[in-house]
């Protein structure tokens, strides 16, 4: 592999923001480790948990390809993403074009390895994270609609490991769906005026800043219903609930931090509470499920 070949993948992981896709896999673990636990009373096993890694990571980076690939004209005009890897002129289309075939393909290999419902709903999968960038060209509910796709990783998870659907899966999936939402309602405050200027969708363009953020609140309240819930629904117990009180205080620290005149801390809001908020969700469910369900 020559300097140059090196060079273009370190850009595209770069592009895609490789390192974020601890947003949903800590998430996608937690789906397949209740989904073990409350329907065969046991752990996973490694090979499906290695799967379920490669098939996450193979969605995420064909996800974040195909939307770099199909907003490189939006990306262009807007001043803050001006400089990403195709309108900056560092990488090809063409390029970005066969890192998703490949992203697509490991997706689908490591699908096959686990079980027939999986493959039944990859379409569908693969369906929502193409329409995802198209969305906020239409509708305002983008922001739902990439909460819903994302939040495929923690059903994704369960579905892998029991081959089937569960009330508690499906609380799990709308959870991180809601979750995602309003975390990304938060990102697109900083978009406003170029969403408005361009004709794009989104809640902060439509509601304004300070109504986003009451808005990315109240789906993050869901979240936290959903959370709880999860505590009852998986016969969980008090390891789980100091992970949801220490999730309670990143949520309300998150917002707090973001004010509709001071975006000053939006990154830290959504790039590092985010990520800590699933690690430590994900970590109290395992300890939890260590202690109590040995």
């Amino acid at each position: 592999m020559n300097g140059t070949t090196m060079k273009r993948i370190r850009i595209i992981l770069e592009m895609i923001k490789f390192e974020h896709t601890i947003f949903a896999l800590p998430f996608a673990y937690m789906g397949a480790l209740l989904g073990s636990m409350i329907e065969s009373k046991a752990l996973p096993g490694w090979m499906p948990i290695v799967w379920i890694t490669l098939a996450m990571i193979g969605a995420r980076s064909a996800a974040m390809g195909l939307n770099r690939v199909i907003d490189r004209t939006i990306d262009g005009k807007n001043p803050r993403t001006e400089m990403r890897a195709i309108p900056a002129g560092l990488l090809k289309s063409k390029d970005v074009i066969w890192f998703i075939v490949l992203s697509l393909v490991l997706m689908l290999a490591a699908t096959s390895q686990l079980n027939t419902l999986c493959m039944e709903l990859l379409p569908v999968a693969v369906a929502m994270l193409v329409l995802y960038s198209y969305t906020k060209r239409f509708t305002w509910g983008c922001h739902l609609f990439l909460g819903f796709t994302q939040a495929l990783a923690a059903l994704g998870g369960w579905v892998a490991i029991t081959g089937s659907f569960s009330l508690t899966a499906v609380v799990l999936y709308v959870t991180v769906a809601f979750w995602t939402a309003g975390f990304d309602v938060i990102y697109a405050c900083q978009d406003i005026e170029f969403d408005r200027k361009e004709g794009l969708y989104s809640i902060p363009g439509r509601f304004g800043i300070a109504k986003a953020l009451w808005i990315a609140r109240g789906l993050h309240v869901v979240t936290a219903v959903g959370l709880f819930s999860l505590f009852f629904l998986a016969h969980l117990s008090w390891w789980y609930l100091i992970g949801l009180m220490i999730s309670y205080l990143i949520l309300f620290y998150e917002h707090w931090i973001v004010r509709p005149h001071d975006l000053s801390r939006l990154n830290t809001a959504f790039f590092t509470m985010n990520g800590v908020l699933s690690v430590v969700v994900f970590v109290f469910t395992c300890v939890d499920l260590a202690v109590h369900h040995p």
